[in-house]
Order: structure tokens, then C-alpha cells, then sequence
């Protein structure tokens, strides 16, 4: 090939090329976690179709730890649509805490009787065991932004919560709000798992 065809071969940044194969490392590791740890986030890939983005280790263990201290010990975690965070908690070897994961992906059942399928769209489906306020704290982060989406899992967070909510979402529509009592509204921005902002903003309300 002559040197002008060369020039004529589209090259990367260094920069680009760096970040590609920042990219591609971390997928990498997320096929491939390594060990037996089956919490490990990221061990699961993401399904973008299903508007799936998991947080970053930081941004899970983060909120993992604000969920745990909300709970107290011996308390009950309902992570609604936050299987990073689910996993997390378990990955933080916390038996004392009852966690439960409400999810619509079917590959998260690996984790047995902590699974609970969840479908947005039947806010209240829940199998018997799970009880009306049996939670001390709602971890939620609707998979979607639509305004539904948003109500539905309000109603899903109103029913299992005693009281305690943790609400990750990019957007706050005042319906929303006003659905879910006694709240404190603060501004956190997770990163995804990926190593990229984080899809939502991380606004939300965390009861009293």
C-alpha cells in the first residue's frame, strides 16, 4: 500500500483509541468477572434493551451503604430494578439483612428466593410471601422515564416500604412526588458500570 493510501485510512485519537480499549477491557470483565463470586456487578451483562445500565462498583457500593444503614440491623432491603446494588449488598457478605431483588430480567432468578420478578406494568404482582409495608427500606430506579413508569413504581414502592425510600430516577414529576410522602429531595450522580455517566442523575427522595 502507497503512503497515500495510508493517508487515507481513517485513524483514532489517541485519546479515542485509549477509551475504545478502556471500553472493551471492561466488557471483557464484565463476561468474565473472575472467581465464584456470583454477586459480583457486572457478572450479568447489561441488556441494553431492556434499558439496563448498572451502576459503577463506587456508585453500588455507595448506595449499598446507605441502604444498609437505613435498614438497621436485621432489616429488610427490597431493591426494585437496582440488581447492581442487590448485589452489592450481598457481595458485602451482610446476612443480618433480608434482601430481596424485584426485577423483570428472569437471568437475576440465579440468586433463588431473593428474586422476585417484577414487571412495572403489574406494580402489584407479587407472590404471597411478600407482604403489604414489610420493608424497612425501597431502593428503586423505574427502567424507564416515561411518567407511567414512574407512577407505577410508586405504587410498588408504596406498598412494600414502611416508610424509608431510596429513589434514583432523572426526572421528578410532581405527581410522582406528592405519591410518595415525607420526603428529603438530594442530588446524586451515579456512574454506570461501563465507566460512562450515569443514565439518570440520580435525584431522589429518601423517606423519613
Amino acid at each position: 500500500m502507497s503512503d497515500l493510501e495510508d493517508d487515507d485510512v481513517p485513524q483514532l485519537s489517541s485519546h479515542a483509541l485509549a477509551a475504545l480499549q478502556e471500553f472493551y477491557a471492561e466488557k471483557k470483565q464484565c463476561a468474565y468477572p473472575g472467581g465464584d463470586d456470583k454477586y459480583n456487578v457486572g457478572r450479568i451483562e447489561e441488556n441494553w434493551q431492556l434499558s439496563q445500565f448498572w451502576y459503577s462498583q463506587e456508585t453500588a457500593l455507595c448506595l449499598a451503604k446507605e441502604v444498609t444503614t437505613a435498614a438497621g440491623e436485621g432489616g429488610r432491603v427490597a431493591c426494585v430494578s437496582t440488581p447492581s446494588v442487590y448485589q452489592k449488598l450481598r457481595e458485602l457478605h451482610r446476612e443480618d439483612l433480608a434482601v430481596y431483588l424485584f426485577e423483570y430480567d428472569r437471568r437475576f432468578s440465579i440468586y433463588g428466593e431473593e428474586f422476585i420478578f417484577y414487571d412495572y406494568n403489574n406494580p402489584l404482582d407479587f407472590p404471597v410471601n411478600i407482604a403489604h409495608h414489610s420493608f424497612d427500606i425501597v431502593i428503586a430506579d423505574p427502567p424507564y422515564l416515561s411518567e407511567e413508569c414512574l407512577r407505577k413504581t410508586s405504587e410498588t414502592i408504596k406498598y412494600l416500604t414502611q416508610g424509608k425510600i431510596l429513589l434514583c430516577t432523572v426526572s421528578s414529576p410532581k405527581g410522582t412526588r406528592s405519591n410518595l410522602s415525607k420526603q428529603v429531595h438530594f442530588t446524586f450522580v451515579p456512574k454506570r458500570f461501563m465507566g460512562v455517566s450515569g443514565h439518570s442523575s440520580g435525584r431522589g427522595w429518601r423517606g423519613n
